[in-house]
């Protein structure tokens, strides 16, 4: 089996930059993820955030999940659960309004310690969109501009926690599904793994690693480059030692932002009448995405297609 793509942000400032381009390129079009080390994240800020996440769990929401474990019944089920994940969750909105503050117990370092760590990751996301354009061959900028609609991105952070679970073959942490937004940045503890993605229907555990950044790709980015990058189906496994640690940034098209796949893209797919992916507002495809999040990506795909007649065609790069 091919080795999970590892790859050294650093080495794009050198000669090796065409190189750690071809690696990034053939992560997007054959793995749908990849893991960055070397990102521009100073360790200690990370070291922090992992810290106040793990405290902020145990006093805050470790005993609540326990109370729901008891009150549905969880931990003596004898048949697989298909309609609920073993998590602890919530979820703080960065762009393009923070909630942050008005998030209910956090206490005030934390709050900090997450704006600066959200803007950090913001950064690093439009560099990685920008590295993507490059890879692509679409004009630098394209795909924030795509993404930007009349107010900005979307950019949100899911803070998890997986805790140790007795019956892992038949509660999943989060059950298998793709993203439905544009590109994911994911901090995972290094400890206690459990995310895997599908790849050539089988199921390969994302390795966890000190101080990397996981990021994987949304369905918008699928749509956008006609096919070309895909996003992919991934899940986590509940382990039966340890509480699992995972924030996921999602760098998301605006409610209004008008997405289709990039002209530039199509024009040589077009003469070979390949598929060509719809065109839809985002919010639509949210919608939409909310009560089939679990299921294909395709027919969501479809939905939109007969939807798209609608939907007027917005150039990015003309409308910034």
């Amino acid at each position: 089996m091919e080795n999970f793509p590892i790859i050294n942000l650093e080495k794009l400032n050198g000669a090796e930059r065409s190189n750690t381009k071809e690696m990034i390129k053939d992560a997007c079009e054959n793995w749908g993820f990849f893991e960055l080390v070397n990102h521009g994240i100073p360790h200690e800020v990370m070291d922090t955030v992992e810290k106040l996440t793990k405290g902020h769990y145990k006093k805050c929401m470790e005993q609540r999940f326990k109370e729901l474990v008891a009150s549905k019944g969880l931990e003596a089920v004898q048949a697989e659960v298909t309609d609920l994940d073993w998590e602890s969750t919530f979820f703080l909105r960065h762009l393009p309004v923070s909630n942050i503050s008005q998030v209910p117990d956090l206490d005030d370092e934390y709050r900090e310690v997450m704006r600066d760590f959200a803007k950090r990751l913001e950064k690093l996301a439009e560099e990685l969109l920008d590295l993507l354009c490059e890879n692509l061959g679409l004009e630098k900028g394209y795909l924030k501009k795509a993404f930007y609609g009349s107010k900005g991105p979307n950019f949100g952070t899911k803070v998890s926690n997986y805790p140790p679970c007795p019956k892992p073959d038949l509660i999943k942490g989060l059950r298998a599904h793709t993203d439905a937004g544009g590109i994911i940045l994911l901090f995972q503890d290094d400890k206690v793994s459990g995310l895997q993605l599908l790849k050539d229907g089988k199921w390969i555990d994302v390795p966890p690693m000190r101080h990397s950044i996981v990021v994987n790709l949304g369905d918008q980015l699928e749509v956008i480059t006609n096919g070309k990058y895909k996003s992919v189906m991934h899940r986590v496994i509940a382990q039966t030692n340890g509480t699992r640690m995972s924030l996921a940034s999602f760098y998301n098209p605006g409610n209004d932002a008008v997405i289709y796949p990039a002209p530039a893209l199509i024009e040589k797919e077009a003469e070979e009448s390949k598929q060509v992916y719809p065109r839809f507002v985002f919010d639509d495809y949210m919608k939409l995405y909310a009560g089939l999040k679990f299921q294909a990506k395709e027919p969501r795909f479809e939905a939109m297609k007969a939807m798209e007649a609608n939907v007027e065609l917005v150039d990015p790069i003309a409308s910034a």
